[in-house]
């Protein structure tokens, strides 16, 4: 069975990100998946490691005095802990010639204490606050990386030859499932729901949401998800339009898709970023009609009539409107079809296959 070293940039969460749902699927491979470093004064690197699902055991990485690009003696002395602290994890596991797998250009500074027969890089993000050397020597090194989007492999294939596009995606069956029950907070809504699923982001653009609910002062609009506080959430407080529903288990996520009219995707304020967001398969699996806040001169990533997008808060009020009003069960299916293709279960096998073609697995 072939050993595999995930270096997280997150910790295992209940909630799962893109590597969990990538590690949980590949087949005849053993992963050690390692967190962040730890906080200063925790011990749980002292702990055994935890089996987190089939084949997945994780382990949190022991404190260090800093994360950043300086290759100071600390920090030395920082990267040569945490190698010594993996190597020592393989060497009671009796692991050898694993593949590196790397999730954070800040893995670049274990490459030199670790040993492995393959390096991969999966890029999820546009790494904006980390010097861009990090990420190119990461990139220079990877014998594969997986890119989230087009524009993340036009951003590294300068560094590497061996690119292959992975997008986001969804638990198909979860969100496609038609045993749905109307959430509580939602029986008694009357006009039409216009729905968001995810994190209210301190810094997400809400313009678009200000605008829309201005003009259409008889719709509803709800936020699921954790929130982050700022000036965005504070207003949204103040409008009667609007519910906000504390994050809930995420077997209860597709029960609120379901009843909304309009499923949105916002941006966040920044770089931009033409990463198509998981939530947005999440929709497409439930055959809503979707409207996406796009970043000037951002390229569409669906067919027409599938996802609606507008970079501007009177276009995306006239995107929301024609949502509305599209009676279609065919654009429904083929909604569903894009969501089933972007699968986690299909996602995994198109990586499982390139790692077997590069004689990684």
């Amino acid at each position: 069975m072939s050993v595999l070293i995930c270096l997280s940039s997150a910790p295992w969460q209940s909630i799962p990100t893109r590597t969990q749902q990538l590690m949980t699927r590949l087949k005849g491979v053993e992963v050690l998946f390692f967190e962040p470093p730890e906080e200063r004064g925790s011990r749980e690197h002292k702990r055994p490691g935890r089996k987190v699902r089939p084949g997945v055991t994780a382990y949190t990485l022991p404190s260090v005095w800093g994360e950043g690009p300086m290759q100071g003696l600390r920090d030395r002395h920082d990267d040569r802990r945490l190698g010594d602290y993996i190597q020592e994890v393989l060497r009671r596991r009796e692991e050898r010639d694993p593949v590196l797998w790397c999730t954070t250009p800040r893995a670049v500074r274990l490459l030199d204490y670790l040993p492995y027969k393959g390096l991969v890089y999966d890029c999820d993000r546009y790494w904006t606050d980390l010097p861009p050397e990090m990420e190119s020597e990461l990139a220079a090194n990877a014998d594969v990386i997986f890119a989230a989007s087009g524009g993340l492999v036009d951003r590294l294939s300068p560094c590497c030859d061996n690119i292959a596009v992975v997008p986001n995606g969804c638990n198909y069956p979860m969100f496609a499932r038609e045993d749905i029950e109307v959430p509580g907070p939602l029986r008694d809504i009357v006009g039409p729901l216009i729905g968001y699923a995810g994190t209210l982001w301190a810094d997400l653009d809400l313009s678009p949401v200000f605008t829309c609910a201005a003009a259409h002062p008889d719709w509803n609009f709800l936020f699921l998800g954790r929130q982050e506080p700022g000036p965005g959430l504070r207003r949204l407080r103040g409008m009667e339009q609007v519910i906000l529903a504390d994050r809930v288990p995420l077997i209860e996520v597709p029960d609120y898709i379901r009843q909304f009219d309009v499923c949105l995707d916002l941006r966040r304020a920044g770089v931009p970023s033409d990463v198509c967001p998981g939530r947005v398969f999440e929709y497409l699996a439930s055959g809503k009609p979707v409207v996406r806040h796009s970043y000037p001169g951002q390229m569409e990533d669906f067919p027409p009539g599938v996802a609606y997008q507008s970079d501007d808060p009177h276009g995306f009020t006239a995107a929301c409107e024609q949502a509305i009003r599209e009676d279609g069960v065919w654009l429904r299916g083929r909604r569903r079809e894009l969501g089933q293709a972007a699968g986690w279960d299909r996602r995994a096998e198109s990586v499982q296959h390139i790692l077997e073609m590069n004689t990684l697995l």
